[in-house]
């Protein structure tokens, strides 16, 4: 959620930041309901200092019982005016806080301007896309004839976009996220969290998802809604908490599948296991003080890349434009992994910097060092996400790039050990 005094004091700046992230709208209810508190502070601040004075008075010895009755009488008056005014304070704050919800973060300074995906800038490559001697097969294709992928069956089990996974295709997606694991939590030293798998509006607004994205979400009939990511619930362990500066930054990786309506995705992907309603994720989140957190960011996405280095799969790094941004992202790269089947890049992992976006929304702080005068304050922690990776993607790209002639697949090296020491998938 964006600063309300940010916006009072910029607020041209903040409609032309928010016009590059294709938001364009103009902030002035915003800033009359602002105005509005401000004034009502003002008033209920006046009866108050009245009450404090009549409260002197009527401990005064030198008034007649008949000023004393009247004075009291005009204290337990203004009280009344006192008690009006803070709850009429209360509902403009949530008016304001309602209205601040809908609006996405604005843009890092670095960000590149631009309308949409055309316009990211390509940061590096690592790899030479993989070749072949003989006709490429798309991954679905491979899958169904090696019996590891059920299209068919997964729709019939569910939707359409849910798949069985089955045979060594369920062996190969468990050691993917074995392995996704162990590199983030020995390698790069992220605590493992296992977290539910259910979220609850607050959850859901403290991430940015609720409300505007709540088509997208798959919701029980109790308000609980199926998490679209672990970055909901790892992020959510700190709502309402105050988090000591020593402890910062604090890094947390965690499996879990993911749910997601795709809407307005329909027509994209109808083929394959690129985009499904069910997948499964190694999330990484970090919370971080905010002079860090775009180094943290730079490094963040390196701890992706090192699966991808580890895989040996072609890949490239690209970052996002301002129009290409997600709601809740001041920056982000997205990590795209070649499909020989589709002659492309496709994204694999995002990770993104959310400054202070989602934590003054699940009101995420620390205890800051402070002024000159030694005392210490309170602000709000920068937050940080990324994929580490999306495993049914990198099994789609394991499948595409390591495919054979006789149409076996050979199994990455570094995987053997978690297989078994299984080298290929075969008939």
């Amino acid at each position: 959620m964006l600063d309300i005094k940010y916006i009072r004091e910029n607020a041209k700046q903040v409609e032309t930041l928010l016009a590059k992230k294709s938001a364009s709208l103009s902030l002035a209810s915003i800033l009359d309901l602002d105005q509005r508190r401000r004034d009502l502070l003002g008033s209920v601040e006046t009866l108050k200092k009245e009450r404090n004075e009549n409260s002197k008075k009527i401990a005064n010895q030198n008034l007649t019982p008949q000023e004393k009755q009247e004075c009291i009488q005009a204290t337990k008056e203004i009280g009344n005016q006192i008690k009006i005014g803070d709850e009429e304070i209360r509902q403009v704050e949530e008016e304001i806080t309602q209205s601040l919800l809908p609006l996405p973060n604005l843009p890092a300074e670095s960000v590149p301007d631009g309308e949409d995906e055309q316009d990211n800038k390509e940061i590096r490559k690592q790899g030479t896309p993989t070749s072949f001697s003989f006709p490429v097969q798309h991954h679905a294709d491979l899958a169904e004839k090696l019996g590891i992928l059920d299209f068919q069956r997964g729709v019939k089990l569910a939707h359409s976009r849910f798949t069985l996974v089955k045979n060594t295709g369920a062996k190969l997606e468990r050691a993917l996220i074995q392995f996704m694991l162990d590199i983030q939590t020995k390698e790069h030293g992220y605590i493992e969290i296992m977290p539910p798998l259910l979220a609850n509006h607050a959850t859901l607004q403290g991430t940015g998802q609720l409300p505007k994205f709540e088509d997208d979400l798959f919701q029980t009939t109790d308000g609980l809604y199926l998490i679209p990511t672990a970055e909901v619930v790892l992020t959510n362990m700190h709502r309402d908490e105050i988090i000591p500066e020593a402890s910062l930054p604090l890094a947390y990786t965690a499996y879990t599948p993911c749910f997601r309506k795709e809407a307005g995705s329909y027509g994209r992907d109808t083929k394959g296991y690129i985009r499904q309603h069910q997948f499964n994720k190694v999330e990484m989140v970090q919370f971080t003080h905010p002079s860090q957190s775009f180094a943290i960011l730079d490094a963040m996405q390196l701890h992706a890349c090192r699966i991808l280095d580890l895989l040996e799969l072609p890949y490239r790094v690209v970052e996002l434009c301002s129009g290409d941004l997600g709601f809740s992202a001041a920056k982000c790269y997205d990590i795209e992994v070649w499909l020989p089947s589709e002659n492309t890049y496709r994204e694999i992992s995002s990770c993104s910097n959310c400054t202070d976006f989602q934590a003054r929304r699940a009101n995420i702080r620390f205890k800051g060092k402070g002024t000159d005068s030694g005392k210490s304050k309170t602000e709000f922690v920068h937050t940080l996400n990324g994929s580490g990776l999306a495993v049914g993607r990198t099994l789609v790209a394991i499948l595409e790039n390591y495919q054979q002639e006789d149409g076996s697949v050979q199994i990455p090296s570094i995987l053997q050990p978690y297989m078994d020491m299984l080298q290929y998938i075969k008939n």
